[in-house]
């Protein structure tokens, strides 16, 4: 049985130099958080981590952006005023995440090498 296709919810950032991209957890939560301030970061992003793609737009590698990467793009490298920046600037996407199929017991029948 497939696991892990439940949908990703992330903002894409075209920047500068760079494309930028955060994880959200639902689009009604962004909408409400951009009218109404007062909701916490916490409980629009679906982890506090801003990615880099190295302008191979929203589908590319993503890699941890660094401190110089965001201080570049946006003048400073704190990174709850770049996470408001992107959530603000970007564009909402949403796709099925890959499925992983894996084995469940390598351990039995004739799947062992003996």
């Amino acid at each position: 049985m497939p696991r892990g296709n439940e949908t990703a919810s992330k903002i894409f950032y075209k920047g500068k130099s760079d494309d930028f991209i955060v994880f959200v957890d639902d689009l009604d939560i962004l909408q409400k958080w951009k009218n109404d301030r007062s909701i916490a970061l916490a409980n629009v992003l679906n982890g506090w981590k801003i990615f880099v793609t190295h302008s191979h737009g929203a589908q590319g590698v993503l890699d941890t952006a660094s401190k110089s990467m965001l201080q570049n793009e946006f003048g400073t490298d704190n990174e709850d005023a770049c996470m408001t920046k992107i959530l603000e600037g970007g564009e909402y996407q949403a796709s099925p995440a890959r499925e992983r199929e894996g084995s469940k017991n390598d351990s039995k029948g004739p799947m062992v090498n003996h």
